[in-house]
């Protein structure tokens, strides 16, 4: 190694202090003192798979719907808690995907991975309303159109490239189009000015926009190449721009114009798996739309799509697959791979107290406040560990960890012969047949009985002389004594322990077929008592 490289890893001493490079502060516009005022939390992962797909309801108290395993989660809106009857776990066989509110919030509906498109009553943990059936596999898409003006209808997408629109008092397709893409539909969206066109995005990297009223059986109204997996989509208020998320971009395109690329951004280093829109302002000088964006990556990313910027970026411990952002204004939510819920909720400010009242307080010397706990402090990392659980709270156990017996450390490393030699050692009959029966199921046991050596083969041969007519083994230990000496004929011959083994065995079965014997006997003269005192 160079004498110049050596000096770069072991550089020389210095007597003046090595002083690092000052943080650079971060910017304060009013947008991101906007964001900064949101109180951020979380949900502890009470969820055992990942939060694919979450949805707000339009109407207040803007309660939130979460799909995670084989459930829809209910969470109150304005606490971001779980009402009293979440989970809306009826009808779900498989992993539940992608809620949706009506536009009233008066139904609910939501795909499962049979294909299945439930629609539900979110005031109420009861069995689904509707059951739609037309998919072959996964339905990961489901929407309910935006406008209020259009209650009886949704479309629905999945991973057998089937596009249906659905009547839903009738629980009929009322236009089907098979093929629609050419692989898996994973994103959907309708449009907010017009109940009959939607939009649809798949992983063979096309968006397509449809239009129920002009037969889309044969092609789409537009369509368009995002150039990678579409994993969401998102229509802006005014119904004339589209933005699309697949791979590490996002891209806005011109609906109105055919398709137009208006712009696209790269801010992401991951995959982006969903869109949301977001509100800016606090109404006073009028609320400002912004696209939430986040990613596999661990960021949440806020853009302003008038000025072509971001705005706003939060980092979280995980990796996001869902987000949302309440119609109040009041609450984001983000959905994580690893079942937790991270979200904010908008501070209020207490009001001053003027006038007369503050008079009375005058020459008052207020307390000096605490000093708020910052990360460089030591009891930071202690705060919260003394505190006892709310009524509210949801409690999380901590499973107890299981211990496993020698012989199962063994299966799990695939040492099958040990594996058996170990449970015949221990002597449990129960253990023994579990590991008997194990071996069945991987095709290994008669492997194994081919490999024991003499101690071990005497072993085996005694568990079966014990417990081979035993009623709860023996159908399963005497076929196995039958191998055992049909293959070891000679190991037995040659050895006199192994033949005082087999002389047992027999011995037993001898007995147990005169015990079987005298038991028909009296079976025979019981049975003719039994039917006269029947007459």
């Amino acid at each position: 190694m160079a004498a110049a490289d050596l000096q770069s890893y072991f550089p020389a001493e210095s007597s003046a202090a090595v002083v690092p490079p000052p943080r650079r502060p971060h910017p304060s516009t009013p947008e991101s003192n906007f964001w900064r005022s949101f109180r951020k939390s979380q949900l502890s992962p009470s969820f055992i798979l990942p939060v694919s797909s979450l949805d707000f309801s339009p109407t207040a108290p803007h309660d939130l719907a979460v799909a995670a395993s084989t459930s829809i989660h209910l969470l109150d809106g304005s606490s971001i808690s779980p009402k009293p009857y979440s989970p809306l776990s009826s009808g779900f066989s498989d992993l539940a995907h992608s809620p949706s509110f009506r536009s009233d919030g008066a139904l609910l509906a939501a795909g499962d991975s049979t294909g299945l498109v439930h629609v539900l009553d979110p005031s109420h943990s009861r069995p689904p309303l509707r059951r739609l059936r037309a998919h072959t596999r996964a339905a990961h898409v489901v929407r309910f159109p935006k406008s209020p003006n259009d209650k009886l209808h949704l479309f629905s997408g999945g991973d057998d490239a089937l596009l249906c629109y659905w009547d839903i008092p009738s629980e009929t397709s009322v236009l089907s189009i098979a093929g629609a893409h050419k692989d898996y539909i994973r994103a959907g969206a309708a449009s907010p000015v017009n109940t009959e066109i939607f939009a649809t995005g798949s992983y063979d990297h096309t968006v397509k926009i449809w239009d129920v009223r002009v037969s889309p059986e044969s092609n789409p109204v537009s369509s368009f190449n995002h150039g990678n997996p579409v994993e969401s989509l998102l229509f802006l208020p005014s119904g004339g721009l589209l933005a699309t998320a697949g791979g590490n971009v996002v891209k806005l395109w011109d609906v109105i114009g055919g398709g137009r690329l208006i712009h696209s951004m790269e801010n992401h280093n991951k995959t982006v798996t969903s869109l949301c829109l977001g509100k800016f302002g606090d109404g006073s000088d009028g609320e400002q739309s912004r696209i939430l964006s986040v990613s596999i990556d661990g960021y949440l990313k806020v853009f302003d799509y008038a000025a072509f910027k971001v705005t706003h970026s939060m980092r979280f411990p995980a990796q996001l697959l869902s987000v949302g952002f309440s119609p109040s204004g009041s609450a984001w939510v983000v959905g994580a791979s690893n079942g937790t819920l991270y979200f904010g909720k908008k501070r209020t400010e207490k009001k001053e107290i003027v006038g007369s009242v503050a008079s009375e307080f005058d020459g008052f010397v207020a307390e000096p406040q605490k000093r708020a706990l910052r990360p460089s402090y030591y009891r930071y990392f202690h705060r919260g560990q003394s505190e006892k659980p709310g009524e509210g709270d949801l409690i999380v156990k901590k499973a107890a960890k299981l211990k496993l017996a020698e012989h199962d450390k063994l299966l799990k490393k695939f040492r099958h012969r040990e594996s058996l030699v170990s449970a015949l050692r221990r002597g449990n009959p129960n253990s023994i047949v579990a590991v008997m029966e194990e071996l069945v199921a991987r095709k290994k046991l008669l492997k194994c009985v081919e490999n024991l050596d003499v101690d071990e083969l005497g072993l085996l041969l005694g568990f079966l002389h014990k417990h081979a007519t035993t009623p709860r083994y023996a159908r399963f230990l005497m076929g196995l004594a039958k191998k055992v000496l049909e293959m070891r004929a000679e190991d037995v011959r040659s050895s006199a322990i192994l033949r005082g083994h087999v002389r047992n065995l027999k011995r037993m079965v001898v007995e147990e077929i005169q015990v079987q014997r005298s038991l028909q006997e009296i079976q025979g003269m019981i049975s003719p008592l039994l039917v006269i005192a029947g007459r």
